[in-house]
């Protein structure tokens, strides 16, 4: 299309033997073309290679509307904005026209009234893909008017215009879209009488404003977004309107911890300082892993679903954590440690919404339940499971890191403690660096840290060490002396241990 960039009018445009065809033929085409290459056309999703994508490519092929439907943080949204990717690099328009005329089949007055006075001399611009796109979100003060438009009085009484007449009318969003791809975000919070709006747009192409019938045949591939009816107390859209949408796509969040940690790592935003801080694959499993605990969580609403952006926000968080301990010790580098999940509780509160039982606990309680459930279910994919392991007969390997705190002893590990500090720390509790060694013999010596602290994590959601928490970390003591401390605790006058 490029080599057609010279041609000015729409004379010239007739000799080259341009034809033109309407934005569902162009995608269909294009996509045709990708698809003999090998070529998806939607870089940057990921794990819908086998699900969603192959049922927006037929719709596509179909010339269809479409309807994506699917719990927030499910790339709806993206996945619209990459269909552009699909059209044409430059189409012609007939320059100076409100709604970018087609030179060879205009549909608006002003696109047939230049041809008229112009002729073949018409003046021709083109029209570059990215311009070709128009998103707009339902709310509920969202009006006919903005979306389909309305008579300008003041336009009627400048031009001695009667209201009859299509030029006294200021176009919304819809017809302004025509020859592109139009997205309403939300649909369900569109008003139900805005939605009846919409039918005959789908239908005749036709338009109706204040009365007056115009028949307008638009060019425009609509896709609709949408929480699943029957998940949201908003709205719902009405079954006219579904009807008329002739493809519904469902889409879903990564159905694997590898699938969720490539998004994960493709959307974060990480800065060239933060590349000195060293993230092991085991920090960033255990980030998605969180991700996966909350949707299958007994405190939080699976009818709301749980965004990808809680990944994403939480990794930003986690290395943030690490890069402000690294300042404030004045380290040129550090590594991320389980106790810097303490900084991605900020990104998991405003990222889940609470049922009942939630809102009793708090969102930062349930925050640190779900880190904790995510350690204990990592764990057994790293070591042995220590509730089978003291069940059986052979020796259980972490007796010795359990003993240490049966005898008394405890470990605090804060937060903003140097890497120096926290390794001399660790290395205080006899048998966790065996255990660690034991089962990953060849690791380097940051991911043995990493694993030591980990350990005892995991044997403090499984119950065999008490976690307390700090004002700026974490206390391990012995469980039972954990216990038997509650008790006291339980005849303060505030009711609350002030350790906790």
């Amino acid at each position: 299309m490029k080599d057609l960039l010279h041609i000015k009018t729409l004379g010239d445009l007739k000799k080259s033997g341009y034809q033109s065809r309407s934005i569902k033929d162009e995608l269909r085409q294009n996509l045709i073309t990708r698809l003999k290459q090998k070529d998806l056309g939607f870089e940057g999703i990921i794990g819908f290679e086998d699900t969603v994508m192959p049922d927006l490519q037929t719709a596509i092929l179909s010339r269809h509307n479409i309807l994506l439907l699917g719990l927030r943080g499910q790339a709806k949204t993206r996945i619209a904005r990459l269909m552009v990717n699909l059209l044409d690099e430059y189409i012609p328009y007939i320059a100076g026209t409100e709604l970018f005329d087609d030179p060879l089949n205009p549909i608006s007055w002003a696109g047939k009234n230049t041809i008229e006075i112009h002729g073949e001399e018409t003046q021709i611009a083109w029209w570059h893909r990215s311009e070709r796109y128009t998103e707009k979100l339902a709310t509920p003060d969202v009006t006919v008017a903005d979306l389909i438009g309305d008579v300008d009085p003041i336009k009627a009484a400048t031009q001695k215009l009667n209201y009859s007449d299509e030029r006294v009318i200021h176009f919304g969003l819809i017809p302004r879209a025509h020859r592109s791809i139009f997205v309403i975000n939300e649909l369900p919070d569109l008003q139900a009488r805005i939605q009846v709006a919409l039918f005959n747009i789908l239908q005749e192409r036709d338009i109706q404003i204040r009365g007056f019938k115009l028949r307008l045949p638009l060019d425009v591939q609509f896709v609709f977004t949408a929480n699943p009816e029957d998940y949201t107390n908003r709205g719902s859209i009405v079954t006219p309107l579904k009807d008329r949408i002739e493809s519904q796509i469902l889409t879903h969040y990564p159905k694997s911890i590898a699938i969720s940690r490539k998004i994960t790592q493709q959307e974060a935003s990480i800065t060239p300082d933060q590349k000195a801080i060293e993230a092991d694959g085991l920090v960033k499993d255990l980030i998605e892993q969180i991700a996966f605990e909350a949707r299958n969580s007994e405190y939080i609403d699976k009818k709301s679903g749980v965004s990808a952006r809680l990944t994403i926000s939480a990794y930003e968080n986690l290395i943030s954590h690490a890069e402000r301990r690294m300042l404030i010790n004045g380290d040129s580098s550090t590594v991320v440690r389980i106790s810097d999940f303490l900084g991605v509780i900020p990104a998991i509160t405003g990222k889940i919404e609470l049922v009942y039982e939630g809102e009793l606990e708090g969102p930062a309680k349930v925050a640190n339940i779900l880190i904790g459930k995510a350690i204990k279910t990592l764990l057994q994919t790293y070591f042995p499971d220590p509730e089978k392991t003291k069940k059986a007969k052979t020796a259980n390997p972490y007796t010795e890191v359990i003993n240490w705190f049966a005898n008394g002893n405890s470990l605090n590990l804060l937060d903003d403690i140097s890497d120096q500090e926290y390794k001399k720390l660790l290395n205080t509790v006899p048998g966790l660096k065996e255990v660690v060694k034991l089962f990953h013999p060849k690791i380097s010596a940051n991911q043995q840290l990493l694993l030591m602290e980990f350990v005892l994590h995991g044997l403090a959601e499984f119950s065999m060490v008490s976690k307390g928490y700090l004002e700026k970390g974490f206390e391990f003591k012995d469980m039972f002396n954990s216990l038997f401390s509650s008790e006291f605790a339980d005849d303060d006058e505030d009711g609350f241990d002030d350790k906790y």
